[in-house]
């Protein structure tokens, strides 16, 4: 880094990986891969090891300094430079040997919108090893009842199997952030959730501390029906929207869809 004049950037979040005991652990969900698209490889210290271990990277990196740090550090890597919200993953993976898979440190700061790219690709590869703040993997991971349990769980979990792999101290990274990480490996489930069902989510989780029937009513939906799809489901009217569990969630939006065609 010191020879490329390369160092963090607040500006994009960047916290480089510098654990071998964590590297070891990524890279070892990917076995059997024949192809990997990295988001953030930063120095390489994930791209150099995997593309060693004879498996096709394709690397996309915002930061236009990293790239003659990755010359030196990953040689046979192919790297783009540009902004992994911006670009077309679908198109990069399809590029790509099979089977496939995604790794990524995810910058704190896009988590969010990365996890959604990530969810809008995952027809294109097999597994996803990410690593992200504790918090958010937290909130993936979290079961049914669990106050952690929200918009976010569900939309990962009815698209994804979970598996947490290692947990991440603020020592493994340079510069150290303020918070713990933990890589999780998502493995895509073969049904696609219909876009009402995630719109169904976002209402029931508008004000996750109010209930369920309430979120639903702010959003035009008739008491009535609100009444009779709880009622029908066996759930209270007091229920709130993280007490209600994954297969619920897909019942509530069959429901609906059912009810809107008579």
């Amino acid at each position: 880094m010191a020879r490329h004049g390369y160092r963090p950037r607040k500006r994009w979040g960047q916290h480089f990986l510098i654990s071998q005991r964590v590297v070891d652990a990524i890279v070892g969900r990917l076995e059997g891969m024949a192809g990997v698209l990295e988001v953030g490889p930063g120095p390489g210290v994930l791209t150099r090891p995997i593309s060693q271990a004879g498996i096709d990277v394709l690397a996309v990196e915002i930061d236009p300094v990293a790239l003659s740090a990755l010359a030196e550090s990953a040689p046979r890597a192919k790297v783009i430079s540009g902004d992994a919200l911006e670009i077309d993953l679908s198109s990069l993976l399809e590029q790509m040997p099979n089977p496939r898979a995604v790794v990524s440190n995810i910058p704190y700061n896009i988590t969010g919108p990365l996890l959604t790219a990530f969810a809008a690709c995952r027809g294109k590869y097999e597994r996803a090893a990410l690593m992200m703040q504790r918090e958010v993997g937290t909130r993936l991971v979290a079961k049914v009842g669990n106050s952690d349990f929200g918009s976010l769980s569900v939309f990962i979990q009815s698209q994804f199997r979970i598996v947490k792999v290692v947990d991440v101290p603020p020592s493994a990274f340079l510069p150290p952030p303020k918070v713990s990480s933990v890589v999780l490996e998502l493995t895509p489930l073969p049904d696609q959730p219909s876009e009402d069902f995630f719109k169904l989510i976002r209402a029931g989780f508008t004000q996750p501390r109010k209930t369920l029937a309430n979120n639903f009513l702010a959003i035009g939906l008739e008491r009535p029906r609100v009444a009779r799809l709880l009622a029908d489901l066996g759930h209270p009217p007091t229920i709130r929207p993280h007490q209600v569990g994954l297969d619920d969630w897909r019942r509530m939006s069959e429901y609906l869809e059912t009810d809107e065609r008579g």
